[in-house]
């Protein structure tokens, strides 16, 4: 084969995707390539290219910190089914990789598969991660929480049932024309936060509602500060942004882009920008980590007060590595520039032992 692409979860698709497109014999390696997909993948219209596959999308979105804030930017969901297809011309192969080199995989069972090897297996390693537990109600169950034609990207007001200090959200948004997901999420805490507090904290919410429990909930842990490798494509290569947990957006856009580089026989290899943007991103990660529970909110405000092309700059977006690297400064120092003095000596000297967004102490 051409390629072999070892992950079989969004990222490893649309680059197999794409790869066959330009004519490439491509075989997708994946431990269990028939799992369902479980988890609920989203992104801002304007980060995903013209041919992704949304399955619902608002025009504005809400944050709620110390304040209230309308942000107008269209917010999507991804329809899974359409992320994990594959043309014909993708060879899929049920295994689990024991040992690769640049050119070869051996399979457990003892298969060897040679090509153009690209790791799309995830992110590895790190303990910090963003945790949460949501479920699925009628939208009009959730309009307490999340209106029509908007998602909720976080409101930090503080359910009654929190046994510990640690800061959590609730984001709510749409996935599907009459469905609403509500999520309690802890942003960043290392380690994760114990998913039973995350379904302790979103269950009062509900009863605070008087909104029955679903029996299904949907569990989330995403990696924030795992090892990037070489010649990796998506979470693999260190792409998920730290202050997100997202990366499915930056995979569908680049997809094509690294395809065409295979095609032409360049190596798949971050850039000394590249590791600069996610070097400060992930210096941005232990500021957070290191500010008490009660200035979080603080903190988001403050960013949701920046005009909407710096939040863009630093939550992503940018495909060019040197609009990437700028933005991240620019909205970097105009955040700094805009907090207290108090909350710019906790950014620029975080607390090296802080474990969580909001550690108390």
């Amino acid at each position: 084969m051409d390629v072999v692409v070892v992950g079989g979860g969004p990222a490893g698709r649309a680059l197999a995707r794409a790869c066959a497109a330009r004519g490439l014999g491509t075989v997708l390696v994946d431990p269990d390539p028939g799992r369902l997909w479980r988890a609920t993948y989203a992104a801002w219209v304007d980060e995903l290219p013209a041919d992704a596959p949304v399955a619902v999308s608002t025009s504005r979105a809400r944050a709620v910190t110390t304040a209230e804030h309308v942000i107008g930017r269209g917010y999507a969901v991804l329809d899974n089914e359409r992320l994990r297809w594959l043309p014909d011309g993708v060879r899929v192969v049920a295994g689990r990789v024991v040992a690769r080199t640049e050119r070869m995989v051996v399979l457990a069972d003892g298969r060897v598969l040679t090509g153009r090897v690209v790791d799309a297996s995830g992110a590895v390693g790190g303990r910090a991660a963003q945790t949460a537990v949501g479920v699925v109600v009628p939208a009009a169950v959730a309009a307490p929480f999340v209106g029509a034609d908007e998602a909720l990207i976080m409101d930090w007001r503080r359910p009654a049932a929190a046994t510990t200090g640690d800061p959590t959200f609730l984001y709510a948004i749409p996935v599907s024309a009459d469905e609403v997901l509500l999520e309690e999420t802890s942003l960043a805490r290392r380690p994760g936060l114990p998913l039973r507090e995350l379904r302790l904290r979103l269950h009062a919410r509900l009863a605070g509602h008087g909104i029955p429990v679903p029996a299904d909930e949907e569990r989330v842990r995403i990696p924030l500060d795992g090892r990037a490798r070489d010649g990796a494509f998506g979470a693999a290569a260190g792409w998920i942004h730290p202050a997100t947990g997202y990366s499915v957006a930056a995979a569908l856009r680049r997809a094509p882009v690294v395809a065409d580089a295979i095609v032409e026989g360049r190596a798949v290899r971050r850039s000394g920008v590249e590791r600069t943007v996610r070097a400060l991103r992930l210096r941005g990660l232990e500021a957070l980590l290191a500010l008490p529970p009660d200035e979080v909110p603080e903190f988001f405000d403050i960013f949701f007060r920046l005009s909407g092309s710096l939040q863009r700059d630093y939550l992503g977006g940018h495909d060019d590595a040197l609009d990437d690297l700028r933005g991240t400064v620019r909205a970097m120092l105009r955040l700094f520039g805009s907090a207290s003095w108090v909350m710019r000596a906790r950014l620029a000297f975080p607390v090296q032992s802080a474990k969580s967004a909001g550690t108390p102490g």
